[in-house]
């Protein structure tokens, strides 16, 4: 890459963000504040009632055995909690404290105790990832829900809480923004109702205040997160929870707040729809930007606790949602699920979680995930990473090798495509989905990828073409693992148990590529490709179909 590139790749990338920002980076870095060790505020007592939070994975497997990210460590030396040789998000997790609310922590209670104090031990004030701000942001909040849940932190653990909070207050992250300013500005509110007097007074009106902002920012009015992720959209959806749950169990903090409430309840009912709509039929997430199972609760799990908290448990109730703002569109024909992303990569100032996705989809049928996008196994940097992001992951059209936005690093994006020319309709008892979008116009020949989805009850045809010139344009469908495909000239059959869908395709030439699917972060699992090449020109057009 020349350097006039290089330049042009950065200055497409810090266009987009806010002063807030460039600013709060600026500040972030050269302010370190020093660790305020005076004793801790008073503790409140709980007026309201508590539920219990949404379960997690169990992730502690011994004092101090850990499974994170389908990777297991020990905690054997005091400098395990830095050790360079673990991932950074891997060190993340262990600082999170997650297994504290996990399934059957009640059962692990000695191991968590002994835990804490561990972490007070080895972990001195301002030092280490786990007092960097999104940590120590998750850690609060986990060990204030463990001991609303009966726990008891002792007076060393509610001194160290205080300090953690005292730090947090000065490294809040508004040069980020987004989930990770919302998580800081969670954890001041639980600290503000945890404690009592004019300390945490302020802690909690610092929170709310933020969120006052961020929630209508990054709730959309359909309920989706702004970051069209299905799995921030459920950490944001837990989030809600806990708050709301908050507000139940200290009444008389939020009696001048019920307007504040009352959008909360708005927010969490439309929620939990957006998410119910954007499962497949086997109940999990699909696979749209950064996405994988198991880092945020099971939608199972959360609309458990919804339940709990005395919201109803969302179901789908029509046969089309097309979510309009976040951008997704979904669509069920009998035992077929069809899944699109007509949605934007993710806010201009904030795509770190957005891939190069644009126009993908995915497909179940008879209960089974069957066209899938690649999914998302880690983050940082590396070629692993890059790939994933990359339109060539996804079950969409890739034009000339190239990304439809210019993802790249671990979480950066330049140029990115915008969706045009979205309709939803009916016609002739099928529903047709058509979108473009103009992420390839900075390619010669300017070419826009056009896109049609058409879905009756036991067909999927979808129709690519592009208009404008082209080098290279290649079709992509992901099929899950536990699919067979079967494959002749520009025909085959999806095979599964006793169940069989047809597949053809006309307009381009068919290969079977071997590639990996990644469900979960440290999980890479073999499956098939269907990759159709299109010939070059501007009149060409590819259909591919799915009868079953």
């Amino acid at each position: 890459m020349s350097a006039f590139q290089r330049a042009r790749l950065y200055f497409d990338t810090l266009r987009y963000l806010k002063f807030e920002q460039i600013w709060g980076r600026f500040i972030f870095r050269l302010r370190r504040p020093e660790p305020d060790l005076r004793n801790a505020p008073s503790i409140r007592s709980v007026s309201g009632s508590w539920s219990t939070p949404a379960a997690r994975r169990v992730s502690m497997h011994g004092e101090s055995s850990f499974h994170f990210l389908n990777r297991d460590g020990e905690l054997a030396e005091t400098d395990t909690w830095t050790d360079a040789s673990n991932t950074k998000l891997w060190l993340y997790n262990l600082h999170y404290f997650d297994d504290l609310n996990a399934e059957n922590a009640v059962q692990r209670s000695e191991w968590h105790k002994k835990l804490v104090e561990r972490w007070i031990e080895e972990n001195p004030p301002g030092s280490g990832a786990g007092w960097e701000p999104y940590p120590l942001s998750l850690r609060v909040v986990n060990w204030l829900k463990w001991a609303l849940n009966g726990n008891s932190l002792g007076d060393v653990a509610t001194h160290s809480l205080a300090v953690q909070v005292r730090y947090l207050r000065k490294r809040l992250e508004h040069h980020l923004l987004g989930n990770h300013l919302f998580v800081n500005a969670k954890a001041l509110v639980f600290a503000g109702c945890f404690f009592e007097g004019d300390e945490a007074k302020g802690w909690l009106e610092c929170g709310l205040g933020i969120l006052s902002r961020e929630v209508p920012e990054q709730i959309l009015s359909d309920g989706g997160h702004f970051e069209r992720s299905t799995m921030y959209h459920a950490l944001a959806y837990e989030d809600m929870l806990d708050l709301m749950n908050l507000a139940v169990a200290y009444p008389k903090l939020f009696n001048n707040q019920q307007a504040l409430i009352d959008n909360w309840r708005d927010r969490i009912e439309h929620m939990g729809y957006w998410l119910s709509v954007m499962c497949h039929p086997d109940e999990d997430i699909s696979f749209f930007n950064d996405a994988a199972i198991g880092i945020s609760p099971s939608p199972r799990e959360l609309f458990y606790y919804v339940k709990r908290l005395g919201f109803p448990i969302p179901r789908v109730s029509n046969r089309v949602e097309w979510l309009k703002e976040s951008g997704y569109v979904r669509v069920q024909q009998g035992s077929a699920v069809l899944l699109v992303d007509v949605a934007p990569l993710g806010p201009d100032y904030l795509p770190a979680h957005g891939h190069a996705d644009t126009l993908s989809y995915e497909f179940s049928v008879y209960e089974q995930r069957l066209v899938v996008n690649s999914g998302t196994s880690r983050y940082g940097l590396g070629a692993e990473r890059e790939y994933e992001r990359s339109t060539a992951a996804h079950s969409t059209l890739e034009l000339n090798g190239q990304n439809s936005s210019e993802v790249w690093a671990g979480f950066r994006v330049a140029r990115r495509a915008y969706p045009t020319d979205v309709s939803v309709r009916e016609e002739g008892g099928a529903v047709v989905i058509e979108a473009a979008h103009d992420g390839y116009l900075r390619l010669p020949g300017r070419p826009v990828h056009r896109r049609r989805w058409v879905f009756s009850l036991n067909k999927l045809e979808v129709y690519d073409w592009v208009d404008g010139k082209y080098e290279q344009a290649v079709s992509r469908v992901y099929v899950h693992p536990e699919i067979k495909v079967g494959h002749s000239n520009e025909s085959g059959s999806f095979c599964w148990g006793d169940k069989e869908v047809s597949w053809r395709v006309d307009g381009a030439v068919v290969s079977i590529q071997h590639t990996d699917w990644h469900p979960e972060f440290g999980v890479s699992v073999a499956n098939n490709c269907l990759e159709m090449s299109l010939s070059a020109g501007a009149e060409s057009r590819l259909n591919f179909g799915m009868e079953w």
